[in-house]
């Protein structure tokens, strides 16, 4: 962690005009109006960046949500320039998030996620103790950004109850888990799934589903690859999200790819 960045909330027009121009360098994409993000900011939502002395290296956006009489913080963007990653940055800005949100009276923080970009899957769940059991198809439509481009934008909705056992106390089950998939190599060694021939394997109380560790390499290298694994792990995620399971962490590991690990929603403590 590089103690020269400093976290802290962000209201300033001039910090979102930085936090614009961020936004543009990192997904080559028009950034969100000013206009609509201090609008969000001014009710209810939320806005944090980190600075190396003035210059913005990082920052998440958040703004209020509402569904099925629950209130929470949805949290849209979280970003970090290339030059800076790695070090930490983005696991600070959402430990601030957390901590202005549980200022504001928020209970729940929710975001999505690529379920192919295990990196972030590590972040959100075994650092964060988020959950994921909500798994959406194609969230966002056609996205021609150069980390979407070319696969349909599935995701992962993360839930992080701020004030449950989950979080605060870091929980994490004692269980054994199931490892019903295996993978083959390609002749790049890139991982190829292959899928059981019943689904005699959710009846596991806990289970590992194996993801890439370089998903955006192999949709440069073998873009019918990286379409394949997008369409047999959304029938798998699909099928867990039925069932009442959960993602709640992530086995790493040094081959090509990294799992997922699964349990029954209804043993995680979510509430306090």
């Amino acid at each position: 962690m590089r103690k020269d960045i400093v976290v802290r909330k962000v209201t300033a027009i001039e910090d979102i005009r930085s936090m614009q121009n961020l936004e543009k360098k990192i997904w080559g994409m028009e950034p969100i109006p000013i206009h609509q993000t201090i609008t969000a900011v001014k009710n209810g939502g939320l806005i944090v960046g980190a600075f190396l002395e003035e210059r913005m290296v990082g920052y998440s956006y958040s703004f209020a949500g509402y569904s099925e009489g629950q209130i929470y913080l949805c949290s849209h963007m979280l970003a970090v320039d290339e030059e800076f990653q790695m070090k930490g940055i983005g696991k600070l800005l959402k430990e601030e998030q957390l901590r202005f949100a549980r200022e504001m009276g928020y209970r729940l923080i929710v975001w999505t996620f690529d379920p192919l970009e295990s990196r972030n899957g590590y972040l959100n769940t075994s650092k964060l103790y988020g959950v994921c059991y909500d798994y959406i198809v194609d969230c966002y439509g056609e996205m021609d950004d150069g980390l979407n481009k070319g696969l349909p934008t599935d995701r992962f909705q993360v839930a992080w109850w701020i004030d449950s056992p989950r979080v605060v106390e870091k929980w994490q089950p004692n269980l054994i888990y199931s490892r019903p998939f295996q993978i083959q190599l390609s002749d790049k060694s890139h991982p190829i799934l292959l899928l059981p021939e019943t689904t005699e394997w959710l009846k596991a109380e806990a289970i590992e589903v194996p993801v890439p560790k370089q998903i955006q390499l192999i949709k440069q290298e073998n873009s019918q690859l990286a379409y394949e694994w997008r369409m047999k792990t959304r029938t798998i995620f699909q099928q867990l999200s039925r069932e009442g399971f959960a993602m709640i962490d992530v086995r790493r590991t040094e081959e090509s790819v990294q799992y997922y690990r699964f349990c029954k929603r209804s043993i995680i403590p979510l509430h306090d």
